[in-house]
C-alpha cells in the first residue's frame, strides 16, 4: 500500500492548510464564543471547491478521492472544529446518499447546489430511541395520494437549520417485509409543511456547528422524493456511515495534530526554573508519545480511506481508526491542556476550545462501544 501523496492531494492539502489559518483561526474563538454559525467561511470553502470535494466535476465537485478529502478534513480540524464538523456532515452525510442512491433528476436538482456550498445537506438517522440501536426507527412515511407523508422525529441532526440548509435525508418505515421493519430513505427539501426544526442545542463544544431536532408532522413529500429502492435505507445508511468514520477519524486526527502543536508552542516560550519547559523530560515524554500516535492514527486512517478507493470492504479498518483516533483526540486535548497548565483552562488558549470539542468524537458517527461491536462482528465474534 503506497502512503505517497500524488501531487493533486499535496496541492488540496496545502490549499486548505492555509486558507485554515488565514481565514478560520483568527475568528475560531469568537464564532466559538458568541455560537454564531460560519456562513462566510461556509461560502468561502464553497467558491474555492471544498465543499464537494468527492463527487464528480460534472456535478460541480472536485472529483477527488477518499484519501484527498480525508486530508482536507484533517487540515481544517486542526484549526477548528466546528467549521470542520459543517464541512464533514455535509459532505459525506448530507450529499453522499443523494451521489450514490439518487436518480439523474435528484442528482442534477441538488449536486450542484450542495458541491457549491449555496446549500448545506443533513441525515437524518439518529431519533430519541434510535441512536446507537439505529435500526429501531420509529419515523414513519405512508403512502398517500401519489407521495409520502412522514410522522416522527430525529435528534442531534447537524446543519439542517442554518439560512442556507437545502435537505435532509432521512430513515422512515415506509412497511413491513417477513415481520420485520421496512426501512427506506426521503429526501425532505428545508420549507416542507409539517417539517419543522427545532431549537439549536447547547452543546459542550462545537458551538459554532449548527446541531438540532427536527420533527415531522404530516409532512407530505412527492413520490419521488424516496432515495434509492424502496426497504434498502438501513443498509444503504450504515454504508454511509462506514464512509462518514473515515472523515470522522480525519477529524480526530486534525485535532489532536493541532492541541500538539499549541503544546509544543506554548512549552517552548513558558519560563519555569530557569528555562523552557520544554526541556523537561515530563514535558518531552507526553509531546513524543503523542507525536508517535497521531502519526500511527493518520496512516490508519488514510489505510481506510485508500482501500475505499479500492473498492475494497474498509468497514473493519474504518471502524479501527475511528474508535482509536476518537480516544486519542481526548487524550492530546487532556495533555495538551495539562502542559498550558491554568492557562490551559482559560478560553484565550484554542487547547480549551479543543478540549471541549474532542469528547464528541467517540461519540458521534457511531459510540465507541459501537465501533467495538463492529470490529469484533468483522473479525469473526
Amino acid at each position: 500500500m503506497n502512503f505517497d501523496l500524488t501531487d493533486e492531494q499535496r496541492l488540496l492539502r496545502d490549499t486548505v492548510r492555509d486558507f485554515a489559518r488565514a481565514e478560520i483561526a483568527p475568528v475560531a474563538a469568537e464564532l466559538d464564543r458568541t455560537g454564531s454559525f460560519p456562513y462566510e467561511i461556509v461560502a468561502k470553502l464553497g467558491a474555492l471547491g471544498l465543499m464537494g470535494i468527492p463527487f464528480p466535476e460534472e456535478y460541480g465537485g472536485g472529483g477527488a478521492d477518499t484519501l484527498a478529502y480525508a486530508l482536507a478534513i484533517e487540515e481544517l480540524a486542526r484549526v477548528d472544529s466546528s467549521v470542520c464538523i459543517t464541512v464533514a456532515a455535509h459532505t459525506s452525510l448530507g450529499t453522499m446518499p443523494i451521489y450514490l442512491w439518487g436518480t439523474e433528476a435528484q442528482k442534477e436538482e441538488w449536486l450542484p447546489r450542495l458541491c457549491s456550498g449555496e446549500r448545506l445537506a443533513s441525515f437524518g438517522l439518529t431519533e430519541p430511541e434510535a441512536g446507537s440501536d439505529a435500526g429501531n426507527v420509529h419515523t414513519h412515511a405512508r403512502p398517500a395520494d401519489g407521495g409520502w407523508v412522514i410522522d416522527g422525529a430525529k435528534q442531534f441532526i447537524t446543519n439542517a437549520g442554518t439560512e442556507i440548509s437545502g435537505c435532509v435525508s432521512i430513515t422512515a418505515v415506509t412497511g413491513e417485509s417477513g415481520g420485520r421493519k421496512e426501512i427506506s430513505n426521503l429526501i425532505v427539501p428545508t420549507g416542507t409543511p409539517g417539517y419543522e426544526i427545532g431549537e439549536a442545542y447547547r452543546k459542550m463544544g462545537w458551538h459554532a456547528s449548527d446541531t438540532r431536532p427536527l420533527s415531522f408532522d404530516g409532512c407530505k413529500v412527492p413520490e419521488d422524493a424516496l432515495l434509492g429502492r424502496r426497504g434498502e435505507g438501513f443498509r444503504n445508511f450504515l454504508h454511509i456511515l462506514d464512509g462518514g468514520r473515515i472523515g470522522v477519524a480525519a477529524m480526530a486526527v486534525g485535532l489532536a495534530q493541532g492541541a500538539l502543536e499549541e503544546a509544543i508552542a506554548y512549552a517552548r516560550e513558558r519560563q519555569a526554573f530557569g528555562g523552557p519547559i520544554s526541556r523537561f523530560q515530563s514535558i518531552q515524554a507526553k509531546i513524543a508519545d503523542l507525536s508517535a500516535q497521531i502519526e500511527a492514527a493518520r496512516l490508519l486512517t488514510w489505510r481506510a480511506a485508500l482501500e475505499k478507493d479500492a473498492g475494497r470492504s474498509f468497514t473493519l479498518t474504518a471502524a479501527q481508526a475511528k474508535l482509536i483516533t476518537g480516544r486519542l483526540a481526548v487524550r492530546a486535548t487532556e495533555e495538551a491542556v495539562q502542559i498550558h497548565g491554568g492557562y490551559g483552562y482559560i478560553e484565550e488558549y484554542p487547547v480549551c476550545r479543543f478540549y471541549r470539542d474532542a469528547k464528541i468524537l467517540t461519540i458521534g458517527e457511531g459510540t465507541d462501544e459501537v465501533q467495538q461491536m463492529v470490529i469484533a462482528r468483522a473479525l469473526g465474534c
